[in-house]
């Protein structure tokens, strides 16, 4: 994994990330976060993915499903946030969608993904921290704006 602070101004950081092939995105973005402090941060990227697990959260179970895709898959669109966990660590929250060889679209959470060739990340941090806090309806941990 590359990366290269593109702009800093007034508590705010953007920054460029450029994983390689082999690298496992969800440990790539995970590390960089928790190495540069980032505590409040939206990321968008694109790129391709060797095999990926996709994750739908089952509303009446309270857990995420797995959708494993063992092929290569083009990354579509890929939006995400940082915020602090409930442990005070930096979390890492992804959507994306992906693009099969057939042309069909899948998409979900971002549990893992092993890119090829490349996967291109712009994080722009925000000057404020977001925090967040498990919600006893769902059981997720979800960003909440209160103190």
């Amino acid at each position: 994994m590359q990366h290269k602070i593109l702009n800093k101004s007034a508590g705010q950081r953007t920054f460029a990330v450029v994983l390689e092939t082999g690298e496992e995105a969800m440990d790539c973005l995970a590390s960089l976060a928790k190495e540069q402090r980032i505590s409040a941060a939206q990321m968008t990227g694109i790129g391709a993915f060797s095999e990926v697990v996709l994750k739908y959260f089952d509303w009446e179970k309270r857990e995420y499903l797995n959708n494993a895709v063992h092929e290569q898959v083009e990354v579509a669109s890929l939006m995400g946030d940082v915020a602090l966990g409930p442990s005070g660590e930096p979390s890492i929250h992804v959507h994306l969608v992906v693009g099969k060889r057939d042309g069909v679209a899948l998409a979900g959470h971002l549990g893992s993904g092993v890119v090829r060739p490349t996967l291109e990340v712009i994080i722009t941090e925000s000057p404020a921290h977001l925090r967040k806090r498990r919600n006893p309806q769902s059981g997720l941990a979800l960003i909440r704006l209160e103190d």
